[in-house]
């Protein structure tokens, strides 16, 4: 589930007013809250390579590689691939909210769909010289680089094909997206106030069992804004408390 962003938001600006330590403005708290939603993103990544290290957990809600999937398997998603031809090779581009790239289908007419094999450059280049390895449309190959999918044979889609009388062939990018910044919209009022308004905002798309890792960390940063050198130490405090408690 998401994370409501004007709870978010209120429950910074109650904790930063508590003792009159400053104010964080609809525009500050966006820009934290876009930083911090992306670390805490990123940390599912990391944290799943240190458990997958550890001794496995049967226990159903106590699994953290399952919880960490899960959260993961939210910003997984497809794409269809548009691909010409630039010399041999087929190239496309990585959709532009990619995160990381999963892989790559292809299908060629009323055939079954095959995952293009990823490879590194260095393979990818010594694969297309060899007879035994040497890319097919049964067994095609790709490398990336940049946000560009290199792919041999290099098989163009949609109008390309229909010109060249080839068939209907199509690519499907699989890949993890970047989660959404989050938006507090608002309206002001008589008195100057912020008012906010739930049609123009945007909710924080990570998982809400993350809500006080998310407000420890945008207060951290809270802190530095407002020039309160306890706030900081005290969110950052808490937030790699937090943190220990998930990798245990």
């Amino acid at each position: 589930m998401a994370i409501n962003v004007n709870t978010v938001y209120t429950t910074v600006l109650t904790i930063l007013n508590k003792e009159q330590r400053g104010y964080l403005t609809p525009y500050e708290f966006n820009k934290l809250g876009e930083q911090v939603q992306l670390e805490i993103f990123e940390s599912y990544f990391e944290n799943l390579n240190i458990m997958l290290r550890k001794p496995s957990n049967s226990t159903e809600y106590a699994n953290r590689v399952k919880l960490l999937e899960e959260k993961i398997a939210t910003f997984e998603t497809q794409a269809v691939a548009t691909v010409a031809l630039s010399g041999i090779f087929g190239q496309t581009t990585l959709p532009t909210n990619t995160h990381r790239f999963g892989m790559l289908e292809y299908t060629d007419s009323a055939k079954l769909p095959v995952e293009v094999e990823k490879l590194t450059r260095h393979e990818f280049l010594q694969a297309r010289r060899s007879q035994l390895t040497s890319p097919t449309r049964s067994h095609p190959i790709c490398y990336l680089e940049g946000t560009t999918l290199n792919i041999l044979p290099g098989v163009a889609t949609a109008a390309a094909n229909a010109a060249a009388g080839t068939g209907s062939q199509s690519y499907i990018i699989e890949f993890v997206k970047k989660p959404t910044p989050p938006v507090f919209a608002f309206t002001v009022n008589s008195v100057g106030g912020y008012v906010y308004n739930s049609t123009g905002s945007t909710d924080f798309e990570i998982s809400d069992i993350d809500q006080t890792e998310l407000i420890l960390k945008i207060l951290m940063y809270a802190g530095v804004i407002v020039r309160d050198s306890e706030i900081i130490s005290q969110a950052a405090q808490a937030a790699v408390a937090q943190d220990s408690l998930e990798q245990m």
